[in-house]
């Protein structure tokens, strides 16, 4: 009955509205909440880059019981832990991380970037420094962010060879069943003297990546991956040897780099993988 009301809802197109709507009244009611309940806590500490504010600490995440195994048995990096949130504007590490190496390692101003999946906060900081163009499989689901969003396939880019100074994809190769095809989109699509932050989830434990490049099946992806459409954990060493075979030159930026921006709570242990041509 859920499909089918799914499916009706989106021949109306009515589903990624109402789906955003949603969303919002979640956020509102969030940004209400923890304003409230982290009163206590603003002063000294972290630092939200994005809007400033400063607490003693941040609102953590935790997986929950479905993904909690696959998550912690593979020590998989994802964002999860102490000071995720920030109580006053709700980013998250991992925004505030790609916010970081922009500020500290890439130059956007009056850059044209390709911005994926975007994220609110992200996209809200470069949209009047730069020429930003987002896209995404499911565009409808980020209107409420860039009503001009495109829609566009990672593996079947339609944009020229050497389009884009900066190209953002926070954590979507682990979605994409044929993700070296989309690498070597994005490579071409990349200028040769551009920049790329293409971050995953990731471990250091795994050998090798654990991978169902075609499975479907929502409960097995979380039980397996630690998300419902996740098709495979990354071990790092392998995700930077894919992007070097798509033709990358990939920077990783570990925590000796990165520890000065330990205030902005960001994820612990988290690198960043810098690419470029």
């Amino acid at each position: 009955m859920k499909e089918k009301l799914k499916t009706f809802l989106k021949i109306l197109g009515l589903y990624h509205p109402l789906q955003s709507f949603y969303r919002n009244c979640i956020l509102f009611w969030l940004k209400s909440y923890y304003r409230l309940t982290y009163y206590s806590h603003k002063g000294k500490g972290f630092i939200c880059n994005f809007c400033g504010s400063s607490y003693q600490k941040f609102v953590p995440e935790y997986p929950e019981k479905e993904i909690k195994t696959a998550i912690n048995t593979n020590e998989v990096i994802a964002g999860y832990g102490e000071n995720v949130y920030c109580p006053n504007c709700l980013s998250k590490n991992r925004e505030r991380l790609v916010l970081a190496v922009l500020q500290n390692f890439i130059p956007i101003e009056n850059k044209k970037i390709l911005h994926f999946s975007p994220e609110k906060h992200v996209y809200n900081y470069l949209k009047n420094k730069a020429t930003v163009i987002t896209v995404d499989i499911m565009p409808g689901f980020y209107k409420n962010i860039d009503s001009a969003i495109l829609h566009a396939d990672a593996t079947n880019l339609r944009f020229p060879d050497n389009s884009f100074d900066v190209i953002i994809a926070n954590h979507i190769f682990e979605h994409i069943s044929q993700d070296l095809l989309a690498m070597k989109e994005i490579y071409r699509v990349l200028k040769n003297d551009g920049a790329a932050i293409l971050q995953v989830p990731y471990s250091e434990k795994l050998e090798t990546t654990i991978e169902e490049p075609f499975i479907n099946d929502p409960d097995e992806q979380e039980r397996l991956f630690g998300q419902k459409d996740h098709v495979r954990i990354y071990a790092l060493k392998d995700y930077v040897n894919r992007l070097k075979t798509a033709g990358f030159k990939a920077d990783v930026i570990g925590e000796e780099r990165l520890g000065r921006f330990k205030f902005h709570a960001i994820q612990d242990k988290e690198c960043v993988i810098l690419c470029s041509k």
